[in-house]
């Protein structure tokens, strides 16, 4: 699955829930890191990006519903460069972070989701999944692009390529 060759409905959600299960953690626990670092105004900027990956979450439980979907334990997911797309690094939720750092952890997690469900577009061949892995890849664009703006609205600077 390293080249995110995903042909089934029930595999791709099994996919999409790990992954959004792993964001809404990771955000939250970088929400968490802010309180501490005593930037109310990000922290609830995370939290809210924890509750988009929530929402999302809840999008593929709930059309996961309607096909069989393997129960795939979390060693056996065999993701792009070894670890689900959006796991933010642990160490990002330190609470001596700094702001651009933490803004560029989560800016490279929703790029990573982005790339994740493009390619998964880009490669399968069933048309249910590629309009799954369309809509999937939409709502990581919006995260990414909410990213960017709360960066240019704090006078952040870009991330370093």
């Amino acid at each position: 699955m390293n080249d995110a060759q995903i042909d089934d409905v029930g595999t791709f959600l099994a996919y999409a829930i790990r992954l959004e299960e792993d964001a809404a953690q990771r955000f939250a626990d970088l929400a968490e890191a802010m309180k501490i670092y005593g930037n109310a105004d990000v922290a609830q900027f995370f939290a809210r990006m924890a509750q988009f990956s929530r929402m999302h979450l809840e999008e593929a439980r709930k059309r996961a519903a309607f096909h069989t979907v393997p129960s795939i334990p979390a060693n056996e997911f065999c993701w792009p460069g070894d670890e689900s797309p959006e796991a933010t690094s642990m160490e990002g939720s330190h609470y001596l972070m700094t702001l651009d750092y933490a803004f560029d952890l989560a800016l490279e997690s929703e790029e990573r989701g982005y790339a994740f469900y493009a390619t998964v577009f880009d490669r399968t061949t069933d048309s249910d999944v590629k309009v799954l892995a369309r809509e999937f890849r939409d709502e990581e664009a919006e995260h990414v692009a909410e990213l960017k703006r709360w960066m240019t609205k704090l006078n952040l600077p870009a991330a370093a390529a």
